[in-house]
């Protein structure tokens, strides 16, 4: 028992993982329980699009030497806004539009790290991420950014609820649907920069899809299914943070893989709905 003690206390004793620990649990229940809707709505390339065009911000605000997540917020809202137009306006299908405003910005946002000079090396912290850097100011701003979206999501809650399963009644009960669904894309943008320093922009997709994903297939009601996506989250990020320690591995790759083992096992041995239990 003392060495389980020891083996769970130890890292705890650096304040880097401390931090640490705290940015993954955030950023684990935020992007769990927003990936919910990103599930429910079918927007997973959506969320990946918005977390690769965030990158020309980030790189602009490191050349200016402001905060990163400055730069990112602004260029998510403006990827968030620029696709809902094109969408609404009804010229392009909204995945002609994602796919149009995702290759010219994150083309962008590499022809613009080119220029810093250190191009492996900051295009690798960018894409992958840097939990283990997490600074004081880092976590004030995830913590913040994270609280104001559950606080909207909860707000919101009814009516994100009625417009993901039928939009058709969202019209007919006269919700606003179209400023919902600029108010549910700019709450993704801002998530995406609440775990950009956790897990990196290649991965960000991963912490929306996958816990939310397994939690899907445990439970058929959606506060449950919130409920079980930030538990799996949560974990995902504590269990990714050891596991980097000890393992000598990148924290963000640690985090993902964890929530995907999660997301096998569930898949397989699920009650009433796992692949394993449904053929037995």
């Amino acid at each position: 028992m003392t060495a389980l003690i020891s083996w769970f206390a130890d890292p705890l004793q650096f304040d880097f993982i401390s931090r640490a620990l705290i940015a993954a649990i955030i950023v684990g229940v935020v992007c769990s329980v927003l990936g919910t809707f990103v599930v429910l709505r079918g927007m997973a390339f959506f969320g990946d699009a918005l977390a690769h065009t965030i990158l020309p911000g980030v790189v602009i605000a490191f050349l200016l030497g402001w905060p990163l997540a400055i730069g990112a917020l602004i260029f998510g809202i403006i990827t968030a806004v620029l696709i809902g137009v094109l969408t609404e306006q009804g010229l392009l299908k909204e995945d002609t539009a994602i796919g149009v405003v995702f290759a010219g910005l994150f083309a962008l946002g590499v022809a613009l790290l080119s220029i810093t000079g250190n191009y492996t090396v900051d295009l690798a912290h960018f894409l992958f991420g840097n939990l283990l850097g997490v600074s004081r100011q880092d976590l004030l701003v995830t913590s913040v950014l994270g609280a104001i979206v559950l606080l909207v999501l909860f707000l919101f809650y009814k009516e994100f609820l009625v417009l993901s399963f039928d939009r058709v009644l969202a019209v007919t009960l006269r919700l606003p649907a179209t400023f919902l669904n600029y108010l549910l894309l700019i709450l993704i943008a801002v998530t995406i920069v609440v775990s950009l320093q956790v897990v990196g922009i290649a991965l960000m997709l991963a912490m929306f899809v996958t816990p939310a994903a397994a939690a899907s297939l445990m439970t058929r009601r959606l506060p449950t299914m919130m409920a079980v996506a930030a538990a799996i989250g949560a974990f995902s990020g504590v269990t990714g943070v050891y596991a980097s320690y000890y393992l000598d591995v990148a924290s963000g790759p640690s985090v993902v893989l964890v929530a995907t083992a999660i997301f096998v096992l569930v898949f397989l041995f699920a009650p009433r709905r796992g692949l394993v239990v449904t053929r037995l």
